[in-house]
């Protein structure tokens, strides 16, 4: 369980970092399954490469799914216990994913806030960003602006239509996170982040399973986000009949053009991805 220094510290800053979340030999069981990911028959479809290096893997998606042993560290005990300390006993697993950042490549995540991505009835949201390889700036580990969620849902659009970044962010604010191999952060859905690309010769692999309150429900199902649903499971305590209501105007991410990925809406490639959809189907396209 974790302190009442760390759960207070979570709640004043919208973030915790906490060593030694996983053991030295399911970490190195993470990083053995991640090459059965990749090399596996039905990789397939698995997972996003990087644009300028399509050698290089930027995202698996839902390891869980993938893999028993991203399911056995997304629902350890321990680890649960540790959330239930920062968003109350019953918990719904929400989602899972694979960033890696490569060396010398590793795209860049601009700054946002996860909950733009996915609006909820409460704010009792968080993502576990667990450290396979040692995280800090140089190899693009993650940025924060400490006690941003308190502040409420920004404004993710851009020309009319959800872009999912932010360009308003005071650099004097920012707050590199260094995480130790095995270590974690547990970061709050409103919380500003950001990773910068990977100037190292060294990987950053971080392995994300997210998690909300049960009494949290998605009040968006755009294509983006309502793929999640299926998976969602009560992983800790019992499941809620009754959603609790945050008071306030949650702006919806509504896109100009579906997207598959963080990736895709803020570098817009979702755009050119389908114009290219349309001249293979035969539409004219200016």
């Amino acid at each position: 369980m974790l302190t009442l220094d760390q759960i207070n510290f979570y709640h004043d800053n919208g973030y915790l970092v906490v060593e030694d979340v996983i053991s030295p030999a399911i970490l190195q069981h993470a990083l053995q399954a991640i090459d059965e990911v990749v090399s596996g028959e039905n990789s397939q479809g698995s997972f996003e490469l990087e644009p300028k290096d399509k050698q290089t893997i930027r995202r698996i998606w839902s390891p869980t799914k993938k893999h028993p042993a991203f399911w056995q560290i997304a629902t350890d005990k321990d680890l649960l216990e540790k959330i239930a300390d920062l968003i109350g006993k019953n918990i719904t697993f929400h989602y899972s994913k694979l960033n890696m950042k490569g060396p010398k490549v590793g795209s860049v995540v601009e700054w946002h806030q996860d909950f733009s991505y996915y609006p909820h009835t409460n704010s009792d949201l968080l993502t576990v960003l667990i450290a396979l390889d040692p995280m800090d700036a140089e190899n693009g580990g993650l940025k924060v602006i400490p006690k941003s969620h308190k502040l409420g849902l920004s404004e993710h659009y851009i020309d009319g239509y959800f872009r999912g970044k932010l360009d308003d962010i005071e650099e004097d604010e920012v707050v590199h996170l260094q995480v130790p191999a095995g270590g974690a952060i547990f970061l709050h859905c409103l919380t500003k982040h950001a990773s910068d690309r990977n100037t190292s010769n060294r990987s950053r692999r971080t392995f994300l399973p997210a998690y909300r309150a049960a009494d949290a429900f998605p009040i968006y199902f755009g294509p983006h986000a309502s793929h999640n649903e299926p998976g969602a499971k009560t992983v800790l305590g019992q499941a809620s009949k009754f959603a609790r209501v945050e008071k306030g105007i949650y702006s919806l991410p509504f896109a100009e053009r579906e997207f598959g990925s963080i990736y895709d809406i803020q570098e817009g490639s979702h755009l050119n991805k389908r114009l290219d959809e349309m001249k293979l189907s035969g539409y004219a396209v200016d």
